[in-house]
């Protein structure tokens, strides 16, 4: 059997300089290997979390020491409003007579943390907690506290109203009958650090 031997066609070809040859290959696939490397380096950047992507996803501690009875206030907390009210004795008083009235009057659907699950859905029945953004299509519901508005009747006690859609909801974030929004507002994990302050993001479990 005789012996094949492979020949190589470019050195076949006379006046080829191999050496320049080679080198011109190299170089060239350095330059397209730095070339991928410059696409995969802002892809790669996008499933980084940036330093703003996690700051906000980070707990809020809020000032509630200014908080008069009947005002709320409205931080942000992950990219949502987050609603701190601070009830009066009368209002927290009249929540247990609205409850004929309203879709989920106990909470049951899990649209709290377990320590919110009672007849204030808060921690203590001053201070109520919940994301500013209606369950139906994701409005912002409105602060009402006025009783018996002209727009709202002769029944309205006080509580959140959604102008888009006309969802309502006491104030505890329980929602009413016969209204487009499915459940309660959400409550967001919380913990008290002492009396004036208070945490959004973060309880006895740790970050949300």
């Amino acid at each position: 059997m005789s012996e094949q031997t492979v020949t190589n066609p470019v050195a076949a070809e006379p006046g080829v300089d191999l050496r320049r040859r080679r080198f011109l290959t190299g170089a060239a696939t350095v330059v397209g290997g730095a070339g991928v490397a410059a696409v995969m380096v802002p892809f790669l950047s996008y499933w980084q979390p940036s330093a703003k992507t996690r700051a906000a996803g980070a707990p809020v501690e809020v000032d509630i020491g200014k908080l008069a009875e009947g005002q709320m206030m409205t931080v942000e907390w992950r990219g949502m409003p987050i609603y701190i009210l601070r009830r009066t004795a009368s209002s927290v008083t009249e929540l247990a007579a609205l409850d004929a009235g309203l879709r989920d009057p106990s909470s049951t659907v899990d649209q709290q943390p377990k320590y919110a699950q009672n007849a204030y859905r808060a921690r203590t029945p001053e201070v109520f907690v919940a994301v500013g953004i209606c369950t139906h299509l994701g409005c912002a519901p409105t602060y009402r506290p006025d009783v018996a508005p002209a727009d709202l009747g002769a029944d309205w006690t006080g509580g959140f109203f959604c102008p888009c859609h006309g969802s309502r909801f006491d104030l505890a974030g329980r929602v009413f009958k016969n209204v487009p929004a499915p459940t309660n507002l959400l409550v967001p994990p919380y913990e008290f650090m002492n009396e004036t302050r208070l945490i959004i993001g973060k309880d006895e479990k740790g970050e949300a």
